[in-house]
């Protein structure tokens, strides 16, 4: 009976310590949660080591995360980092059992890899964003080493002798403190959740001032409004994308762990750099009393596999680019200009780069303020973004942009460059059948094969079909709405019962015929042609 007494007293203080160690790792984040209010939401751990884990993934494996997750991959990130400190808080309230400095120690680990994370992302304030993570650690650290003596009785509240040496004691294993170690336990969670919320409204209030500054924002009508879009443009087929895209269902590929909101009262530009006659600053206000272009332009990112969904349409509302850069005495390249690039950064450190010359070519390269006749919602970018017709998001749509430095591509190289991407990348030809749907099951007959072609700022001249190994059909073309608009397509398939293969392809206005050589997103845009296989019932 001494035996399992022993036995039953050993597992029940191991499971405790484990306990405790995720009471430890608790603290640990509410506290930092609560502290991140005061420096900044950003500084906060998980955001932080989130933040650097996307910094430092290889871009595969990014676009292996993006295609597999989808929009979801940041959650999946954060799911993942939550899971890892669990597990590590586990492993550490077992070896504090036994080694109770060394484990309480252990903890300080937490402070390390956050502090270390926050103060090494590139919209980084300074040391001072290290302090969520350090305090965090030093409460965790603290509370651990009071909770495992609570475990290990009094005679050993300050040893760090091995917890299972004295195992032979019955007495000894009956001695720790059950009534202190459930008191010590139970205002540990209450007060660490209570910290936890009270830092989360905290950093949710400091976003109630961009939440208020964007209700607040009234467009102003454009000086260029957009043409209509052609009454054909859209076609009536069931399944096939809709010409513009709703706001809420415009796709997201960004390194944001969380979305930044900017109060658009508080929000500079500043232009500056190589070439650069006087710097220039603009508020939003400024922007919003410039002569504002509207134009509908279709937006694709370099990360859209061949048929994928990162692609979508909408009207935007904004300053021509060009414009400003002229004001400031910039010259194209191609007019003896100094730079041959500019540098986009956002307000959480990303940096994009962008060619001078097709910025100031004549395209409608804007500074958006708006979509689809609504301030940009602050997942697109609020209060102000970049956008270049033709160029994949990665080299032209810097979200929540906040300064542009013209610079050369030999002097510098953007977030994206440094991890392999290419310099420069315009948006190829592509296409996608939007439906039938992969696997689908039509009947047999007739059957609307439908989809979008795009070749941003050339246009699409010509679709085709073909079924199986057949020929090469014409699809029927909807209005183009203009060359920076994707083009809606269609072709009625006489159907017959059985396997088939669709296979969609396109030709730009330059003549370009879309090539069928499959390539991976990495370096400058997946090509290739898209396929479905259904079954004809």
């Amino acid at each position: 009976m001494t035996t399992v007494r022993i036995t039953r007293n050993a597992l029940t203080r191991s499971t405790l310590a484990a306990l405790s160690g995720l009471l430890a790792g608790f603290a640990s984040l509410a506290v930092a949660e609560l502290v991140s209010a005061a420096v900044r939401p950003e500084a906060s751990p998980v955001t932080a080591v989130g933040g650097a884990a996307i910094d430092r993934t290889p871009a595969g494996v990014k676009d292996w995360a993006i295609r597999n997750f989808g929009e979801d991959d940041k959650l999946v990130l954060q799911l993942g980092i939550v899971v890892t400190l669990a597990l590590f808080a586990l492993a550490v309230g077992l070896l504090a059992l036994r080694h109770r400095r060394t484990g309480s120690a252990a903890v300080l680990v937490f402070g390390v890899v956050g502090t270390s994370a926050a103060i090494s992302r590139p919209d980084s304030t300074g040391l001072v964003d290290g302090l969520p993570s350090l305090l965090g650690s030093v409460v965790g650290a603290v509370l651990l080493y009071v909770l495992i003596g609570r475990l290990t009785g009094p005679h050993r509240d300050t040893g760090d002798e091995p917890a299972g040496e004295r195992a032979d004691e019955p007495e000894h294993e009956a001695g720790w403190d059950r009534r202190g170690f459930v008191i010590a336990a139970t205002a540990a969670a209450a007060a660490s959740t209570a910290a936890g919320a009270v830092g989360r409204a905290l950093n949710s209030r400091s976003s109630q001032n961009a939440v208020a500054s964007r209700e607040a924002v009234t467009l102003p009508r454009p000086a260029s409004p957009a043409q209509p879009i052609p009454a054909g443009a859209q076609l009536r087929v069931r399944g096939i994308s809709p010409f513009t895209t709703p706001n809420d269902s415009f796709y997201r590929v960004d390194t944001a762990l969380v979305v930044p909101k900017v109060d658009a009262n508080s929000w500079r530009l500043r232009v500056h750099g190589k070439g650069v006659r006087r710097d220039l600053e603009f508020t939003y206000q400024d922007l919003l009393e410039r002569p504002l272009i509207e134009r509908e332009i279709t937006l694709c990112c370099v990360s859209n596999e061949v048929g994928g969904p990162y692609i979508g349409h909408a009207r935007w509302i904004g300053v021509r680019l060009a414009d400003l850069l002229k004001e400031a005495g910039v010259k194209p390249p191609s007019r003896g200009g100094e730079a041959d690039q500019i540098i986009a950064r956002s307000v959480d450190g990303m940096t994009l780069g962008t060619p001078v010359e097709d910025v100031m070519d004549g395209r409608d390269a804007m500074l958006a303020v708006g979509m689809n006749g609504e301030p940009l919602p602050f997942v697109n970018g609020f209060p102000v973004r970049m956008l270049v017709p033709g160029l994949y998001g990665y080299v032209s749509a810097c979200k929540w942009i906040e300064d542009i430095e013209l610079t050369t591509f030999d002097d510098y190289d953007a977030y994206w460059v440094k991890r392999k991407w290419a310099r420069k990348a315009p948006i190829k030809t592509q296409s996608r059948i939007d439906t039938p749907k992969p696997f689908g099951r039509p009947e047999a007959g007739t059957v609307m094969v439908a989809g979008v072609a795009w070749a941003q700022h050339r246009g699409i001249e010509k679709v085709e079909i073909r079924v199986d190994d057949g020929p090469w059909r014409p699809a029927q073309l909807a209005e183009q709405g203009t060359v920076d608009t994707w083009r809606q397509w269609s072709y009625p398939w006489k159907a017959t019962p059985g396997g088939h293969t669709l296979t969609v392809r396109a030709t730009d206005r330059t003549g370009e015929l879309q090539t069928e050589k499959r390539t991976k997103t990495v370096p400058d845009g997946a090509s290739g042609w898209h396929s479905v296989v259904v079954t004809v019932d």
